[in-house]
């Protein structure tokens, strides 16, 4: 039997991200979908490092490095020396990142109506149901690579 699962995935991830970039551009959110992905972690709880950033965004640690001098840059986060450990770098939202959250998330509920647009409740849970075993297999399988 031909499987076409991961070709899908990685489709509907190339048009999410299109249309979720497009749509906070529309709400003068000028920000990419990787900063996205670190915002959404830092508004859970601020103040990470790299390593932390890296394991609850899955992206690699040196794209979050890459990602967060743009963000720095741009004055969405700044970095500080941790004063308890010098050798780790504290990310950390600015005003400006927690100011943006409220329209972010709106911005975000409208992708997930457009996401399940014509699904039922049950089907959307179904559908997560199963998304959530390929991740789980996914993570556990990384590990076991290292």
């Amino acid at each position: 039997m031909e499987t076409k699962g991961g070709f899908y995935i990685t489709q509907i991830k190339q048009l999410q991200d299109r249309i979720f970039e497009r749509l906070l551009l529309e709400n003068g959110i000028e920000i990419s979908g990787g900063q996205g992905r670190i915002l959404f972690v830092l508004w859970k709880t601020d103040h990470m490092t790299i390593s932390e950033i890296s394991g609850k965004t899955s992206l690699a640690r040196n794209t979050v490095s890459i990602v967060v001098d743009g963000m720095v840059h741009k004055g969405i986060v700044e970095r500080r020396i941790n004063p308890a450990n010098r050798r780790q770098t504290i990310i950390s939202l600015t005003e400006y990142a927690k100011s943006l959250q409220e329209q972010y998330e709106q911005v975000s509920q409208r992708m997930n109506t457009l996401f399940y647009e014509g699904f039922s409740e049950e089907e959307q849970r179904q559908f997560e149901q199963y998304l959530a075993r390929i991740l789980d297999t996914l993570t556990k399988n990384l590990r076991v690579k290292k």
